[in-house]
């Protein structure tokens, strides 16, 4: 009897090893998540790399609206809404995954999708899958993180890619504002 219990524990220990893991986040649950960041969000910005270190010491407090719409099927999401630098960010699901289309002021639009495996219920990791209008852009949004703090912050961080590398980018700490 007691060599079938340690041989049962020993192929069910297996069994779970072998097993492939259900690891990472559910895009539905993730989206529900971004449709509460749903008002209007004020912060500071914070640069990477020369042109966006640059760039946010120039600008004191950003904005950022999240709004739902088409019954609840996207997120449209405005930064520097009313400004020359206006840019809109489009999350919806496609099947099982979470995109984002960034509308970018530069004239390009980077898609980028949730990376359910190296995303968390607190870090949402999007990847770039490709994108319009980024032929002979000098360069483009590349991927975003955006990370929800426990006392109700955003962190809204964006990297920008030249020839395919990294070369700098943007972090958004913001929090909830009330509506102007």
């Amino acid at each position: 009897m007691r060599r079938t219990l340690i041989a049962a524990a020993i192929v069910a220990a297996i069994v779970a090893i072998a097993s492939p893991a259900t690891a990472g986040v559910e895009a539905q649950k993730v989206f529900e998540k971004i449709k509460g960041l749903e008002g209007l969000w004020k912060g500071t910005p914070e640069g990477q790399g020369d042109e966006a270190e640059a760039e946010a010491a120039a600008v004191t407090e950003v904005t950022h609206r999240f709004e739902v719409s088409a019954a609840g099927t996207i997120v449209m999401e405005t930064m520097q809404p009313d400004t020359d630098h206006e840019m809109i960010n489009m999350y919806f699901l496609d099947g099982d995954d979470l995109v984002l289309t960034h509308y970018c002021s530069g004239g390009n639009q980077p898609r980028m999708r949730l990376n359910r495996d190296t995303s968390t219920e607190a870090e949402l990791v999007f990847d770039f899958d490709g994108g319009t209008n980024l032929e002979g852009a000098d360069h483009h949004i590349h991927s975003a993180n955006l990370k929800l703090s426990e006392g109700g912050g955003l962190e809204s961080r964006w990297f920008a890619a030249a020839h395919g590398e990294i070369v700098g980018g943007m972090t958004f700490h913001l929090n909830r504002a009330t509506a102007e």
